[in-house]
């Protein structure tokens, strides 16, 4: 994709996530479900702040793969409102940047990380994937969760993550992945249209991969992880009465429930899954 294409596109995905009081409408439904706004740690947040397929638990399952040890820096690319690298700060000791396109979800995920003091550990900024604002070398270690769907430029992504990284570092994703090139049904909850949606096969990525200079060691389909997810993410809805005042259809903003549905009937006809690459940069 060159330049052109990429400053047209860029614009409308930030868009499609934009919030405006993102840290006050999740404090809102923080209450709403029962919570001391001024007692509040990490885990409360679980339900909204890791926007990919399963949240907490696919981060939990990924990260058992992964070496990331105390005192690493890790970059998290695609950071959302921070639910993974808190989760990598608690439990692994890690100090972690996040970087997000859209401003949004950067101002959160400061904001939260400040309220569980954590700032210390962590740190934000709002920039691009395919520009990334730091040295050569300079983690240990990274990791992306549901952002290459968004991504045209998949070798100018892994580039980027690969000159970031020290040689021998892991680099863990978590994509959206075709796995047939008919039609998919929009909206979904990345990408309103086909026009801000790439989504690539696992061939496409392990190619690409490579080509940057990483080893890819291990790769695992998680469509029926998603399916059991969504199945009893739906049964626990319809007990209820519907979705509880915290969850991830607050970062949809509109359409919500259509947007899962979509994805669910993607998954279901055997066009997408959820998929996890481990690599070390070569």
């Amino acid at each position: 994709m060159d330049k052109t294409n990429l400053a047209s596109v860029e614009p409308h995905v930030a868009a499609h996530y934009a919030h405006g009081d993102l840290e006050g409408e999740i404090l809102k439904a923080l209450a709403a479900s029962g919570k001391d706004i001024s007692q509040l740690v990490p885990v409360d947040l679980a339900p909204v702040d890791e926007f990919h397929t399963a949240g907490r638990l696919a981060t939990i399952d990924l990260a058992a793969q992964l070496h990331f040890a105390p005192g690493m820096h890790l970059l998290d690319i695609g950071c959302g409102i921070g639910g993974a690298s808190r989760f990598f700060a608690q439990e692994r000791g890690c100090r972690v940047t996040g970087i997000d396109l859209t401003d949004d979800y950067v101002r959160a995920a400061a904001a939260f990380s400040r309220r569980f003091g954590l700032d210390g550990q962590l740190a934000y900024r709002q920039a691009s994937a395919l520009a990334l604002p730091f040295e050569a070398g300079a983690f240990d270690g990274a990791y992306m969760l549901h952002v290459g769907m968004n991504i045209a430029d998949k070798p100018r992504l892994f580039t980027e993550a690969r000159r970031v990284l020290k040689p021998g570092a892991e680099f863990a994703l978590f994509d959206v992945m075709r796995t047939d090139w008919s039609e998919l049904r929009y909206p979904v909850p990345w990408a309103a249209t086909s026009a801000t949606s790439f989504v690539a096969s696992p061939a496409d990525y392990r190619k690409v991969l490579e080509a940057a200079g990483f080893e890819v060691l291990g790769e695992r389909g998680r469509r029926e992880f998603a399916r059991n997810f969504f199945r009893e993410m739906a049964a626990k809805n319809a007990s209820n009465g519907g979705p509880p005042p915290l969850g991830i259809h607050i970062l949809m903003k509109t359409e919500g429930q259509q947007k899962i549905a979509n994805y669910v009937a993607n998954l279901d006809a055997g066009l997408i899954a959820p998929v996890e690459m481990i690599c070390r940069a070569r």
